[in-house]
């Protein structure tokens, strides 16, 4: 990786490179379809891309989101992704710090994850038992199901939470 390491928004003039780190990234799963179409039918989305040089290396999308309450303060972090020969760089996680940041400037107050506990954990994330997924998940996943708390507010209403349509599909929470 050069010095030039640079965190954005991303722009429409980078979804082909968005699209194409996934398969890199996660080789077993098909996650482009949900991402297009987050990134395309105008969810409400903070993505952020991190570039070495002109490279698309690293991406995450941020889905706001509310729960059954319809408090639209809360946001998914999925999916994250960082190209293999530069994983285990903290480059994720300076993209996570990143869209949390900006996420609590726009008044997200709480933000969900399913993912490894051993990773987002030290991200400060740890597990979610008020807040639901769309679906529910086994309970040997219960921990995977993740949240953190942004500045000093109150975390969501419990309920389930409530998801864009590209989201609504069960398979996309079956890890």
């Amino acid at each position: 990786m050069t010095k030039k390491w640079m965190i954005r928004e991303t722009t429409s003039g980078d979804i082909a490179q968005v699209l194409s780190l996934y398969p890199l990234a996660f080789p077993e799963e098909e996650l482009r379809p949900v991402v297009l179409a987050l990134l395309k039918d105008g969810s409400d989305v903070l993505s952020l891309a991190g570039f070495d040089g002109d490279a698309l290396v690293a991406h995450v999308l941020f889905t706001i989101c509310e729960t059954e309450e319809l408090d639209r303060t809360g946001s998914l972090l999925a999916p994250l992704g960082v190209i293999p020969l530069l994983q285990r760089r903290r480059l994720g996680s300076s993209l996570v710090r990143a869209g949390l940041e900006r996420l609590e400037k726009r008044g997200i107050k709480q933000v969900f994850v399913l993912g490894d506990p051993a990773y987002y954990q030290r991200l400060g994330f740890s597990p979610e038992r008020q807040v639901l997924t769309p679906y529910a998940i086994p309970e040997e996943w219960a921990d995977d199901w993740q949240s953190i708390q942004l500045a000093a507010q109150a975390p969501l209403a419990p309920g389930r939470l409530a998801l864009p349509e590209p989201w609504m599909n069960p398979v996309l929470w079956e890890l």
